[in-house]
């Protein structure tokens, strides 16, 4: 059992209390949502068809919708502070968090990756992380390497698109691209994991300010500045889409830079085993939107993963031509500024990763209202449950989908 948070959960809960006499919440085949936005707390529940919303003085207000199939909807609205600071909010520390336990052993002669918890090799299990932006331009795609990462990040990035950074622990891809410049909050998550970090160039912040002051975080493997090492560009796409690498080049280089090959003993996450096959759902779809197109998984209840699509395409891997899954998906709810002033006749954005916010967690075909939480840039970002304690993740692939706050969100 995990600290609660203290002064976070504290204003929710004696928000919801004037109407929780109303409310079970352990409903069976029933949703309960807390949109939070400030003092006001609307909770809406989905009962057989009719949208039922509380406002803040309890009355009830119903829109008819016959024949609906339930479907959750969330859309946290902004607060009046566009990000969370680690000195507002009670944290728990590295106390309190203590060191996962797996809830069997790994199989003889093999070991839990860091990363994402799967069993495989010891000499995989604990490899450097090597996370690489990537491309998300409608040119760029199919992108490669999506099947290997151990975990996938999705962000905001300029001109209204979107931006991946996959990180590569156990997996082993034959191409990893088209790799893209770097944002500071992608290189903020790279620290996460003390990781190598891939990449062609970035914003001055990143260059500038970001990378000279943490040489110590993450291991720089910039194409552009003596990193050039791992990279080759491919004559079937135009630039700046068209720089790709992959895993044994990544790894070859690591000495060249005098670089470690192995994982820096940095926090890890807590992991389970697989819930028994009678207690999975038949069913759950999840849609994500982003500016170049919305992001959707379906579960698979044979499997125990979530196929993806973007655009409402079953999303491939070039790089093998398999189907690309995840076995964990992370909604983060983050606010979304711009940076007009580093970089003059640019809006950079700036995602406000550090602190507290809302989130929802999936995996095993069930949703999970959740709070993220990163106490500083080098800090792993927890998941935590409304009792406050760690959300641990399913064995596999993690997707980390970070949308602006206010982001419409849909599950059934």
């Amino acid at each position: 059992m995990f600290k609660k948070f203290g002064t976070a959960f504290q204003r929710i809960g004696s928000a919801i209390k004037p109407v929780g006499s109303a409310i079970e919440r352990k409903w069976t085949g029933h949703r309960v949502m807390v949109l939070a936005s400030g003092a006001v707390v609307l909770v809406v529940i989905l009962v057989a068809g009719t949208l039922v919303a509380l406002g803040s003085g309890g009355t009830p207000q119903a829109t008819a919708t016959p024949g609906a199939t339930p479907t959750t909807v969330i859309s946290f609205a902004p607060t009046d502070s566009p990000s969370a600071s680690p000195s507002d909010t009670a944290l728990p520390s590295p106390s309190d968090t203590p060191e996962p336990s797996p809830t069997t052993p790994p199989p003889d002669g093999l070991a839990y990756a860091d990363l994402d918890g799967v069993a495989v090799k010891p000499d995989l299990a604990h490899r450097l992380p090597m996370a690489v932006m990537v491309d998300d331009n409608i040119v760029a795609r199919p992108q490669s390497g999506f099947s290997s990462a151990s975990i996938v990040y999705q962000a905001p990035a300029d001109g209204g698109e979107d931006r991946y950074m996959m990180v590569f622990q156990e997996g082993t891809s034959k191409d990893i691209g088209p790799v893209r410049s770097a944002r500071p909050y992608y290189v903020y998550w790279a620290m996460e994991y003390k990781a190598m970090f891939g990449h062609y160039g970035g914003d001055s912040v990143v260059l500038h300010q970001i990378l000279p002051r943490n040489t110590g975080n993450l291991y720089n493997m910039d194409a552009l500045s003596g990193g050039s090492c791992p990279y080759h560009r491919i004559g079937t796409r135009k630039m700046p889409h068209n720089a790709y690498t992959n895993t044994a080049a990544l790894i070859s280089c690591l000495p060249k830079r005098h670089y470690p090959l192995t994982f820096q003993d940095m926090p890890v996450r807590n992991f389970r085993d697989d819930s028994p096959a009678s207690q999975l759902p038949a069913s759950q779809t999840i849609t994500i939107p982003y500016r170049t197109g919305v992001v959707s998984y379906t579960y698979d209840r044979k499997t125990d993963s979530y196929l993806r699509y973007v655009s409402y395409r079953l999303q491939k891997d070039p790089a093998n031509g398999q189907q690309v899954k995840a076995r964990n998906i992370v909604v983060m709810f983050q606010a979304l500024t711009y940076d007009t002033v580093n970089d003059p006749g640019h809006k950079r954005p700036v995602i406000a990763n550090v602190g507290t916010g809302q989130a929802i967690v999936f995996n095993e075909g069930q949703a999970i209202t959740a709070t993220w939480a990163k106490a500083s840039n080098t800090a792993l970002t927890r998941l935590y449950d409304s009792a406050g304690n760690e959300i641990p993740f399913v064995r596999g692939e993690i997707f980390m989908q970070c949308v602006p706050i206010g982001t419409r969100v849909t599950y059934k």
